[in-house]
Formats: structure tokens, sequence, C-alpha cells
């Protein structure tokens, strides 16, 4: 059996020897250097540009404007965003490419000899700005005094509701109302290989691209559309190609340095100068110039029998998209219907809206939107349980979704609903109504606080994610397997995989050759795999969503069947192609937010114990136990990597990672400032808890996992320091400055 077996990971050697070959090491050889020229203008009218002294620099050989640019518009889900700034023929555009919006929006690509004289020519371009007034927050935005795209009536330009019962009778008959303004943070994605590219133009005049993402086709997609080419001239014109990637966790989803390496690559082509372009990003670079997870504002009014039934719900979803839409469109789909989190809930009221303004962009983040609305809906429901008197566990338990349960877009929840399980298997394994068990004393310190200054305290939190594409998106996956043998042999010996899904860290490329040899019957050393190249694999889809295993393996059966159908009907090899598509969903209503979202959820749950040190802030977490339903554990040891990875990014986004943006401008571009967890910082204990309930639709009935331990942290500690403290936070990051102000107030409050 491959499906289920620990197997190690098909890369693991090479990342651990160091031989993994990230395109920043895959520089062609007599490779030109290509310099990315930010506008460093949060809101500014390009009035002039002149690279002529740029072409003046020893080693510069070209600069690329938006006069090369034919198309110049580009955006994973909406074109709003200029590929270069830029004055005259900037070809045709649904954005004015005039006007920065963001300090990271791009002027030109100087290409030279060397880095050293990229970076001079970058620095001797020569452009005139017309200043404009700076939108820096949510409430700049809203008063509209400024817009920040003018193609739109107002910074408030995508919203969601949802209008379910009757909201008034909801809170007549609430005995307790709890109600709060929660604030989330920005957090960077913090992949340890930043954005880096390599491009050519081959014989035949096709561009390739070789770099680092998520989805090899839509990067395909997204240079040709700028190229000023169909989608069927896409496959002769442009390829794309991944190296190992080094880490994405959405952030590589959307563009950086794609579209850009075509051009120069073109460009020099065009020059007749036969030579490769390489760059890659400093870390201040990259920090700048990719998108973040949205911060955002949401306000959250819960009401409730004496009992604990929820009667009502209302909610208002504010997340700052930045200067462009990128994800923001979905990932607010996302955060509007988690902050209902997974309760049966009669009356409900929800507005949400994605918000311009000129700082940097939000988009995909692992959990796209859920760690926002799980932060909010759990720690309400906390705080319901204790205005109530009730335990927080039975609070849930008498609200949470089942089997056939009707959510709050009026459509029931697709088979294999296991959260109460999923629950219940948390508390048990954490020992939820016994006393905390005891820890080490509080390090690591220099002087170490006495015993009663360290307050201990546990937290629950449970929740759902999607599991693919939402909201009417066009979900399928391609695959396509080659079965080779001799021609009089009964099964085949060896098996070739051609898969276009990117491994980005979790083990995915693992996951599919399992699953292709479970599917064809061979040994999942007798299978080939080939990934990531639009030359050689189909669109598999982002990976994103959760959805990778999910979508990959219903395509691998699908692909396999095919091919064994020609293989009994002898030909070698046996060639089977098959794109999956799931059961579909629907856009919402816009007026009611009625619809099927979703085809398929993840459940999970966490506790985690943590101890507070009062007289420093210090937060330590103790233990945390990860419960979850993956359906079935494809390698276990992946879903394990899955869940730690995740609760320690987590644990950085709630206790310590605090971007800072003002005015437009991150402050804080390098990690000696911006603070990721190191490994004396994370959770001392996680004990991953894998069950393994099954979802129908899944291949072998595998779920996906990879976002859903992120979810429920936020919640979960916040929850724990409560206990601890007496405190509660609405906001975070909990650094100690954060902690100890909390505390103070809330002993002055107490006096």
């Amino acid at each position: 059996m491959s499906v289920g077996a620990r197997s190690v990971r098909l890369d693991a050697a090479a990342k651990t020897d160091g031989s993994a070959a990230y395109a920043e090491d895959r520089v062609p050889a007599n490779a030109l250097w290509a310099e990315v020229v930010f506008s460093g203008k949060p809101h500014a009218r390009l009035l002039a540009l002149d690279v002529a002294p740029a072409l003046d620099v020893e080693g510069v050989v070209t600069v690329v404007t938006a006069a090369d640019v034919p198309v110049n518009e580009y955006g994973l889900t909406m074109f709003d965003q200029p590929v270069l700034l830029g004055l005259d023929h900037t070809g045709r555009s649904l954005v004015d490419p005039t006007i920065s919006r963001w300090e990271a929006d791009k002027v030109a690509v100087v290409v030279a000899e060397t880095k050293a004289a990229g970076v001079a020519g970058a620095a001797a371009i020569r452009a005139e700005w017309e200043e404009l007034p700076i939108v820096g927050d949510l409430d700049t935005a809203l008063d509209d005094a400024t817009l920040v795209h003018d193609e739109v009536a107002s910074n408030r330009y995508h919203q969601l509701r949802i209008r379910k019962g009757d909201l008034a009778a909801g809170w007549e008959e609430a005995a307790v109302i709890v109600e709060g303004t929660y604030e989330v943070p920005h957090q960077e994605h913090a992949y340890l290989q930043t954005e880096a590219a390599n491009a050519w133009v081959e014989e035949s005049g096709r561009i390739t691209v070789e770099t680092g993402g998520q989805w090899a086709w839509e990067d395909q997609q997204q240079i040709a559309h700028a190229l000023g080419l169909d989608e069927h001239e896409a496959d002769d014109a442009v390829r794309v190609v991944y190296a190992a990637v080094g880490g994405a966790f959405g952030g590589k989803e959307d563009m950086t340095l794609q579209i850009l390496m075509a051009l120069a690559a073109r460009k020099v082509a065009v020059l007749g100068v036969d030579r490769p372009v390489h760059t890659r990003w400093s870390r201040e670079e990259s920090i700048v110039g990719h998108h973040k997870r949205h911060r955002g504002r949401i306000r959250a009014r819960l009401g409730a029998t004496a009992d604990g039934r929820i009667t009502a719900l209302e909610a208002e979803v504010e997340l700052d998209a930045g200067a462009y839409n990128y994800t923001s469109n979905k990932v607010l789909g996302n955060a509007h219907l988690s902050v209902a989190g997974p309760y049966e809930i009669p009356n409900v009221h929800i507005d949400s809206s994605a918000i311009y303004t000129n700082t940097v962009p939000g988009g995909a983040f692992r959990g796209f939107g859920g760690p926002q609305g799980a932060f909010v809906a759990e720690s309400q429901m906390n705080k319901l349980a204790e205005a109530i008197g009730i335990d927080p566990v039975e609070l849930r338990r008498r609200n949470l979704i089942d089997e056939g349960s009707i959510g709050v877009t009026g459509a029931e929840f697709p088979a294999g609903v296991t959260i109460p399980e999923v629950l219940d298997t948390c508390v048990e394994r954490a020992h939820w109504t016994q006393p905390l068990r005891p820890v080490a004393p509080f390090s690591p310190v220099a002087t170490l606080p006495p015993a009663a200054a360290v307050r201990r305290g546990r937290g629950v939190a449970c929740g759902f994610k999607n599991v693919g594409f939402s909201f009417g998106f066009p979900e399928r996956c391609e695959a396509e397997i080659h079965l080779h043998g001799d021609d009089d042999a009964i099964e085949p010996s060896e098996v070739d995989l051609f898969h276009g899904g990117s491994e980005v860290g979790q083990g995915a490329h693992q996951a599919f050759v399992q699953m292709a040899a479970e599917a064809t019957g061979v040994d999942a050393d007798a299978v080939r795999g080939h990934f990531a190249d639009t030359a050689t694999t189909g669109d598999s889809g982002s990976v994103s969503a959760s959805r990778m295993t999910f979508m990959a393996g219903n395509a691998i059966l699908g692909a396999a069947e095919e091919a064994e159908k020609a293989w009994r009907d002898g030909e070698r090899p046996a060639i089977g192609r098959f794109r999956y598509t799931p059961p579909p969903t629907e856009v919402l209503d816009p007026e009611t937010g009625a619809g099927q979202p979703n085809f398929c959820y993840g459940y999970m749950a966490q506790v985690v114990e943590v101890s507070v040190d009062t007289t420093t802030g210090h937060v330590r977490v103790d233990r945390v136990i990860s419960t979850h339903d993956v359906g079935r554990a494809i390698n276990p040891r992946l879903v394990r990597g899955q869940i730690e990875g995740a609760v320690v990014q987590a644990h950085g986004y709630v206790l310590s990672e605090n971007l800072v943006v003002e005015d437009g401008h991150i402050l804080n571009p390098r990690f000696s400032g911006y603070l990721v967890p190191g490994i004396g910082d994370v959770p001392e204990t996680v004990d991953s808890v894998i069950l393994e309930l099954g979802d129908p639709n899944g291949p072998w009935g595998a779920r996906g996992v990879a976002e859903m331990p992120y979810i429920t942290y936020a919640p979960a500690v916040i929850a724990a320091v409560h206990d601890a403290t007496g405190v509660w936070f609405d906001q975070f990051p909990l650094t100690p400055s954060r902690v100890l102000a909390g505390l103070r107030e809330f002993a002055t409050v107490k006096r």
C-alpha cells in the first residue's frame, strides 16, 4: 500500500544536503542581470521619466519600460494593476499607469552585465512626480476624500452581505449579548527563498521563465496577457517552469517577477543579444515588494439564550486590500463566512468590504481570510461562554453544525461534517476537565520571575476551512499517466506521472507519487514524476486553498483509469489523461448571500496551554493539541509536518510578528525588526492528532489539511491568556508591551 505509507519525501536528501536547485541557484551561463526599479511612492503621479542616463551607465544593456508592454495590466482575479508605470505608448490598460499607488509599483527593469551595473543604472533613472494625498489606513480610505483608483466610485470597492432569518427577533430572544471590535494585523510570509527568476528566448521564439510559484499555468496566462497574446497562443509563445520553490504560503500565488522577466528576455532578444536574464530580490525587496496577510477590522455582536443556544449574529468585516486587489475579493469571501464560525445560527446579518488604501496589497496567505474570521468567531464564543457561565466546550457542542446542517448562506453543508467528533477528540486528548499539568519553570529570561508572577491558562477554539476554490470559480485539475511494460505483461512495471502541481514545501510531489503508485498498482519507486512545467504538464489549478491533495488525487485516479483502459487495449505506453471537476459552487446572491459557496470542508479543533509572566508580559505556549479530520492521511508524516508548521507560523502571527506600516511605507523590512519566531520561541509541545473519518468525494477519502491548523490558533491562544490573566485581547500580536498594557488596564479597572 502506497497510500498511508510514511514514505520519505522525494526531495528530502537534496534539501538536507543543499543540492536542491532553486531559481536563485540555477543562473544560466552568461546571464545578464535584471534590476527591478520600485517607485518608492505610495501615492504620486508620474510627470516625467528619463531612462537615458541609465543607458549611459557602463554595463547597462537596455531598460524595459511601459512602452515595452503591449497590454499594461495584470492581476490574478482582477486586472487593476499596471505591469510598469509609464507615460507614453503604455499599451492597453484598464488602470491608469501614470499613478503610483504603492511604494513597490514598478517603474522600469534595468538589464545589465552585472548586478552592480544594474543598480547604478537604476539609480541614474530620473523621474518627476506630483505627490498625491496618501490613503494610509482604513479610516482615511472610508471617507473617500481621496480615491486610490479613479476607476471605482469608492475605496470600498468590493462588498458582500448575508441576510438570514429575522435579526430583530434573534436579539429579542437573546438573554445574553456579547460584542466587540477586533483588529487583525498584517503578516509577512517570510519564506526562505526570496523571489528569483531566470528567463530566455528559445530558438523557436518561445519565452521561457524559470521561477518558483504556486500555479505555473496561471503564470503563463498572465505573461501571455501582458504580451498581448490570447490563451490559445500562450503554449507556443510562453513556457513557465518551476525550480525548487523554497516556500510560498500564498505569497507566490500572485505575480512578482514573472511578467517583468519575460519582457526583459524579449527585449534583449529583439536587440539581437542572445543571452538569458537572471534576477533575485534581497530580503528587503521581498518584504516591500510582495503582498501580505490582510490587516483589518471586524465588529461583531453575538446573542444567545440563557442555556447557550445562539440566536443572532451581526458582523461587519473590513479588510484592507492595499493598493491593488490581488485576491482580496476572494479572501474577503472566506472571512465573510468564517466570522460566523462552525455554528448553527438562525438569524444572521453580515456586511463585508474590501477597501483600497495606498499600502502594501493584501493577498493570499495560509488560511485565506479564515484566521481573521475565526479569531472573531471563536473569541466571541469564548466571551459568550464566560458571560453565560457555561464551559466553552459545552457551549460549542450545543451549537456546532453537523451532518445536514444549513449554513449562514442557506445551503446545506457538504456531506462529511465531522467537527463534533474532532472537538470531542481534541478536548479528550487535552484532558480538558482536569487541572493543568505542571510544566518546567518559565524561561528563558535571565532572572526568573517569582512563581506567583507566572500564571497559567488554557483556551479552546474550533473551526472549518474550505477545500478548493469557492464562489463559482471554475475549479479543475488535470493529470496524465503513462504506463510502461512489455507487450505481453499483465501489469505495468513503470509509470510516468505528469502533473502541474507545485512543490512549495508541503510534500505535494511525494503525495502525488504515492497516489499514482496506489492507483496503478506499482511500487512508489517505480513512479517517475514530471511536475510544474507548462510545456509538459496540464493545468493543475493553484497550490492553495488546501486543495491539491484532494484535486490531484482525483485527477490521478481518473488518469490511471484511462491509462488502464489503454493498457488493456494493448497500447504501450498506455496513456491516460483526465481533468477532474468537483461538484460546482455558486456565486452568492448579492442581496441575501444565498448560495452554495464550497464543495468540501476540513474541520479542526485546538486546545492551547500557556504560561504568562506578568512581570515582563512574555507569553510562553507550553502545549498545543491540534486535532484534524484529514479524511485519509496519504502520508501521515507529511500531515504531521503540515500541522506543526502551521502552528509555528500562526504562533508568530499571534505573538511576535509586527509589520509596521506608516504613510504607505513598510518601516521594518528586515528580520532584525520583524520578529519571526526562532526555535527557542515556538510551542514547547505540539500534539498532532490525526483523524481519518473520510470525505465522500475525496480520493481514498482524503481532505486537505495545510491551512487548517493555522486558523484556530490565535483565538485559542487569546482564550488561554485570558484564562491565565483575566484579560481579553481584541487585537494582536501579543508582544510583551501589549500584554503588560492590558494587564495594567485590567488592574486599574478592577480597582
